[in-house]
């Protein structure tokens, strides 16, 4: 039987998967040395620049140990919350996890999440501890709290450095011996579960799969299970760096499948693929839709849809998990609402529409979206979430994270049997997902000098004390500020949108009234005072009664310029007020 093992590499960002995987492809031979490069399995030129995993990346090695040859499938994954479910389906794709957790850096909370997936799968991990040649790296103390983590012996785990390669024969020889042979039903139907899609111009997508029963080569005829979608398999094969036909895959195999569809909609992540003579009774577990957790509008600063819209139309082409339509703005014109996975996703998709596309852009504050109507109340999304920290900054996080509406749920420390008692702590808590969108992490790191880190999970929807908050400029509404805010933050809210805008609105010949309003109560209201122009100054002298006759026309003009006269907002008062504090 051929000897393979799949598996993968979890961390938090920036710990070091790319580099680790470069190393494997070194060892093995899948790549000349002198042909490799930072992040060979890094695509995109941001991934390269921010160093970390936006695209999850199989690849096939060849391996030699003790006289027997195996195949090595290995997925790079994403650490980013926002790609979480892509980790889970390329999780249930291996047997065998690597976690990996930078020395200088501990446990993260990205870490705990991907592991806490791992072992839902009931996968084999193999403990490294990264960067140990770095010179604030704590092997020791994190190889501890690893073990402590894993109820494991610290000698288990490995220490490596991805960037020498220190460590990589010992990894490489666990994942050999501890890592299961996957099961292998070839004579049972096909069930193929695609764990990514990528699109390609020449040959439409091209699903990533794990071969779980059966086995599936090119010229058969096979279909979606989810959207009943079929076609005819081009051609099968396995990722080496590039594409690598081969005859057939069997079950245990990673490789891939030209589909020949022409959006990776068609062909999406978690689906299970079978065959349509003899096909399975039931799909493999775990499929959903990507659901977009947030929204923001895009406009094109010049108002050209059409290019924007063909942007949009490209990179969902390749993005299933991106949701378009059109939207009307009273400020902006005519512009797209987009959705997206959460605030990671939206900043690469408007680096790419600008990078690739040229597209100059224009981004309102990115919302979440909410369920009800202001008649019988409005429900949110909320999140559980996992907050990493040192013990010393427990107790400014509680406030952070009571001060965003946080519920508490429990606090317990990784290591208190230790001799370094308490060195890490977690804590649980549910979020509106609202509270925690735009600047919390950036909030969370200012409170705990940097070493917090968090993760978060959607745990549904609920009802909350919402209410539809709207700003009338000079006594008309203006759609664009409108928001759905708690009753407990609505005044405060009110009176910083109104007090932003008095400084950002520019002076009329007349008053302007701005007012923040739920329903038909006034919470918070500032006043534009009128530009003043002196009308007196052509007289020289005189009886006051004239001056005084002059400023009460004056005042009068002004009066029927404001119940009269229409506000024009430039441009930029609607991006300087809506402007998103993380761009």
């Amino acid at each position: 039987m051929q000897q393979v093992r799949n598996f993968c590499i979890i961390a938090h960002i920036d710990h070091g998967k790319s580099t680790l995987a470069d190393r494997f492809l070194e060892y093995t031979g899948t790549i000349e040395k002198n042909k490799i490069r930072e992040q060979m399995l890094d695509s995109m030129d941001l991934e390269r620049e921010r160093g970390i995993t936006i695209k999850l990346q199989p690849v096939h090695m060849k391996y030699h140990l003790d006289g027997v040859d195996y195949e090595l499938n290995l997925i790079d994954t994403p650490g980013h919350v926002d790609f979480g479910y892509e980790v889970s389906r390329s999780l249930a794709a291996v047997e065998g996890a690597i976690l990996l957790v930078d020395s200088t850096q501990g446990i993260q909370a990205q870490t705990l999440a991907n592991l806490a997936v791992a072992q839902k799968h009931n996968l084999t991990i193999v403990p490294v501890v990264n960067k140990i040649d770095l010179p604030a790296a704590e092997p020791e103390k994190v190889a501890f709290e690893l073990a402590d983590l894993l109820k494991c012996d610290p000698d288990s785990v490995i220490p490596a450095s991805g960037k020498s390669g220190l460590g990589l024969d010992e990894i490489l020889k666990r994942v050999v011996h501890a890592i299961p042979q996957p099961q292998q039903e070839i004579n049972a139907p096909l069930r193929a579960l695609v764990f990514d899609s990528q699109f390609n111009s020449y040959r439409g997508v091209i699903a990533h799969v794990r071969i779980m029963e059966g086995s599936i080569k090119a010229g058969e005829n096979v279909v979606m299970m989810a959207n009943g979608k079929t076609f005819t398999v081009e051609e099968v094969g396995v990722m080496t760096i590039d594409h690598k036909p081969v005859e057939k895959l069997e079950a245990g195999d990673i490789g891939y499948i030209v589909t020949g569809f022409k959006r990776v909609a068609d062909c999406r992540v978690g689906d299970t693929i079978t065959h349509v003579s003899g096909r399975a009774t039931a799909p493999l577990e775990g499929y959903r839709q990507p659901q977009p957790m947030v929204f923001a509008s895009l406009f094109h600063s010049d108002g050209d849809t059409t290019a924007l819209r063909t942007a949009l139309e490209k990179l969902s082409a390749n993005d299933a998990s991106i949701t378009f339509e059109p939207h009307y703005s009273d400020a902006f014109g005519s512009g797209f609402r987009v959705g997206f996975l959460g605030l990671l996703h939206l900043e690469i998709i408007k680096e790419r529409l600008e990078r690739e596309y040229n597209q100059d852009l224009v981004i309102t504050t990115p919302v979440v979206a909410h369920t009800g109507d202001a008649m019988n109340g409005y429900e949110e999304p909320w999140v559980k979430a996992e907050i990493i920290t040192q013990p010393a900054y427990i107790g400014g996080i509680m406030e952070l994270a009571e001060s965003h509406r946080g519920i508490y749920l429990s606090l317990q420390y990784i290591g208190e049997h230790l001799e370094d008692k308490n060195t890490t702590a977690i804590l649980e808590y549910e979020f509106p997902l609202s509270e925690i969108i735009i600047n919390f992490s950036d909030q969370l790191k200012s409170v705990s000098a940097g070493y917090a880190s968090f993760s978060y999970d959607l745990i549904g929807y609920r009802a909350g004390k919402l209410v539809e908050m709207n700003i009338l400029i000079a006594g008309d509404k203006v759609a664009p500020f409108t928001q759905i805010v708690p009753v407990s933050q609505a005044e405060a809210r009110g009176r910083e949108l109104t007090k932003r805008l008095k400084e950002l609105i520019p002076k009329q010949m007349f008053e302007i009234s701005i007012q923040a309003t739920i329903g038909a109560r006034v919470v918070a209201r500032e006043t534009v005072s009128a530009m003043r122009k002196d009308v007196t100054s052509k007289l020289y002298g005189g009886d006051v009664t004239r001056k005084n006759k002059l400023l009460d026309k004056q005042k009068e003009g002004k009066k029927k310029m404001k119940q009269m006269g229409k506000v024009s907002l430039p441009t930029n008062v609607f991006l300087e007020a809506l402007k998103p504090k993380s761009y």
